[in-house]
């Protein structure tokens, strides 16, 4: 009898069940596709990014750290050679009254020199010449050798501080190169998924990256931080129908691509030319687009401030390499470009 009362309650959790796996959208679409809340490539990208910029910067600190202990060095290197040519010139004149006074009759006793001396007087003031320059020299000997003892000292601690510099160097050095290493596996990783969402045409969702601590000052600022320029706006080649519509950003696959200023984002694509590309609506009826990105980390609708972290640069679609098209427009489509180099330069950010 127990049965038939406990049906209704499994087909009714099973209809629940039904419905929530009916209403959860699916894969590559959304705020719960893949890449969200979940550790992925791109955040480890974005990670190894960071790391290797910090590795950087600390080997290059070391680096100028040991110039300077060799600066040092050649510093006291330099004063004490002033020193000694110092006392070797005391040295040689006191010799030369040396010389004056033996052939004068220097082996004399003085109280001789001053009984057969025609001008006593004349030859008190050469004896106290002499006093003077023996009382000079022994300063300049014990300066001299005072320099050499502090320059043993220095050159020891300037030797053993640039020991430790170099082996701290070294040390960095080969973390650098593991954190490169594992930098570039994860950038072609990325690159592969990447390819992937565009040959099928559907994004996988945006890829939450932790924010660097930085804010800006500025309400407009360069798509990314560190780049050279490469293809600009309006050169022609054998890649582009007619000219080329945007700014090249030569960076590696996985480098942040900031937002260049407040804005909307109106348009989170897949596929196509362009591969994965994100466009932003800015205030005054500008539009901005990043494109043959590896991942982008906004979805359509989003509110982006200057320098957010929007995506990553990779090299989707119909691209020859690493880098990030940028364009501005006055329409969210292409065939609206203007000159994106002298639109930031007139906005204060020249590339």
């Amino acid at each position: 009898m127990r049965l038939p009362r406990r049906r209704p309650l499994v087909v009714a959790v099973l209809f629940c069940a039904l419905a929530v796996l009916a209403a959860r959208p699916a894969d590559g679409d959304g705020s719960h596709a893949p890449g969200h809340g979940a550790p992925s490539v791109s955040t480890e990208v974005a990670r190894l990014y960071e790391e290797a910029a910090k590795a950087t910067e600390r080997y290059e600190a070391g680096r100028e750290e040991a110039e300077k202990q060799r600066e040092l060095a050649q510093q006291l290197e330099e004063r004490l050679d002033d020193e000694r040519q110092e006392a070797t010139g005391l040295r040689e004149d006191l010799g030369r009254i040396a010389s004056s006074q033996y052939r004068d009759g220097g082996g004399l006793p003085l109280t001789a020199h001053l009984l057969l001396a025609d001008d006593p007087e004349q030859l008190m003031r050469g004896q106290r010449v002499v006093q003077h320059a023996e009382v000079t020299l022994d300063q300049a000997l014990g300066r001299s050798e005072r320099a050499e003892a502090r320059l043993a000292r220095d050159e020891a601690k300037a030797a053993a501080a640039w020991e430790k510099l170099e082996r701290r160097n070294e040390e960095l050095a080969a973390l650098q190169r593991d954190i490169e290493e594992k930098l570039e596996t994860a950038r072609w990783k990325l690159q592969g998924e990447a390819d992937a969402s565009v040959a099928a045409g559907s994004c996988r969702g945006a890829v939450r990256l932790d924010q660097p601590p930085v804010e800006y000052t500025t309400p407009w600022v360069a798509p990314v931080e560190t780049y050279e320029l490469s293809a600009s706006y309006g050169s022609g080649g054998a890649r582009w129908a007619n000219r080329h519509t945007g700014q090249d950003f030569a960076v590696p696959i996985g480098t942040p691509v900031r937002a260049v200023g407040s804005g909307t984002v109106v348009k989170v694509s897949c596929g196509g030319a362009f591969g994965i590309e994100i466009v932003v609506a800015h205030p005054g009826g500008y539009y901005t687009q990043y494109a043959h990105l590896a991942a982008a980390a906004v979805d359509q609708g989003e509110r982006v401030s200057p320098g957010q972290w929007i995506g990553q640069s990779g090299t989707s679609g119909n691209s020859t390499g690493p880098h990030l098209h940028f364009e501005v427009r006055v329409t969210p489509e292409m065939g609206s470009s203007v000159d994106p180099v002298s639109w930031l330069t007139g906005r204060g950010v020249p590339l």
